[in-house]
């Protein structure tokens, strides 16, 4: 990818922090590309709880991480965000004319002329499994993400877990690859209900394996696998045939590439004022998690609050030359007309 896309606002961050961002920012007429190093958008909400319970949402006694997720996709749709997941922002420049340039370890390269850091408490990373020497084959026959279905086709793939992503991907891959074997430590699992009962119909079928243990031990050359050796739970030792591996083991938060970006840091956090939420930095803001100031509490209605404050300075620096009118959704029927709400 080499080409450079334009933009109001680069959102750093597609949690619910980032994604409400969307909304007080398109109000004011601001279009957005949002960056996210996961597959999907929500961030912990989706990836790590999608279905517990979240409590304190105003208006909604009770919702699950993924409900919460897609009402703000819903919420954001008649704004038109794009989206670019599985991307890491490496790099973040400022340019001659105060804008700045954004860089991810893909090759996207994104101008905005402001951005905002909504990566909760930083970048999501995939914990890395404690299998000896796993980090040899890593990039070359061990994944910890799903970036090309086709990279996997006709492979005698394992997966290693029991949660959603370790089931999506056994369901999504199985017609695909020449034989698929789940790995999970236990015959308990954490993912939805219709995914096991639909991965237990495929090993009943014969159409795939389920193996109770641990990977213990991996062989190969130069990077790619040949084999990978199971420990169950009577420490008897099974070897399969293996050439691709997806562990997921879940996810680690790690500030990341933020800590170099010239941003003042507060204990691995992003101290910002709390009339703007803006950084150090002029045109950089943080809203979420990621950020701190005296009385921070890490809630994501707190979020929500930031990033409506965010978006009127925000709209100071993409419209210089504009007069800001403060107006309720309630009453404006242009602010209606953007919803697709007026009569």
């Amino acid at each position: 990818m080499t080409d450079t896309i334009s933009t109001d606002v680069a959102i750093i961050g597609a949690g619910p922090v980032g994604l409400f961002a969307v909304f007080e920012l398109g109000l004011l007429d601001m279009k957005c590309h949002l960056i996210d190093i996961l597959d999907k958008p929500g961030g912990q909400c989706a990836e790590l709880y999608p279905e517990k319970p979240i409590y304190d949402i105003p208006a909604w006694p009770v919702i699950s991480g993924q409900e919460l997720t897609d009402k703000l996709m819903e919420q954001i749709e008649p704004f038109g965000p794009t989206f670019h997941y599985g991307h890491m922002v490496e790099r973040l420049e400022r340019l001659p004319d105060g804008g700045f340039r954004v860089g991810t370890d893909q090759g996207l390269v994104i101008e905005a002329k402001v951005v905002v850091i909504a990566a909760g408490g930083g970048s999501f990373q995939p914990k890395r499994p404690p299998i000896g020497g796993i980090e040899a084959y890593e990039g070359t026959s061990v994944f910890y993400s799903v970036r090309q279905m086709e990279a996997f086709r006709d492979a005698n793939l394992v997966i290693v877990g029991g949660g959603d992503s370790a089931l999506d991907w056994t369901l999504s891959l199985q017609p695909i690859a020449r034989r698929v074997t789940l790995i999970h430590r236990r015959d308990a699992f954490r993912a939805a209900p219709d995914s096991v009962n639909k991965m237990r119909a495929l090993v009943e079928a014969g159409e795939m394996d389920l193996v109770l243990g641990q990977v213990t031990d991996l062989k190969g050359e130069s990077g790619q696998l040949r084999e990978i050796t199971v420990t169950d739970l009577e420490k008897a030792e099974r070897v399969i045939a293996c050439d691709r591996m997806l562990p997921f083991f879940g996810l680690t938060m790690k500030l990341g590439p933020v800590a170099d970006w010239g941003i003042n840091l507060h204990e691995n956090l992003i101290p910002v004022d709390t009339e703007k939420f803006e950084t150090s930095e002029p045109g950089i803001f943080a809203i979420g998690d990621i950020n701190w100031y005296p009385g921070k509490l890490k809630l994501i209605l707190s979020g929500f609050h930031e990033g409506a404050l965010m978006a009127q300075a925000a709209y100071r620096i993409v419209y210089p030359d504009k007069r800001l009118v403060f107006q309720y959704t309630t009453s404006s029927t242009s602010l209606q007309k953007k919803l697709g709400v007026a009569g």
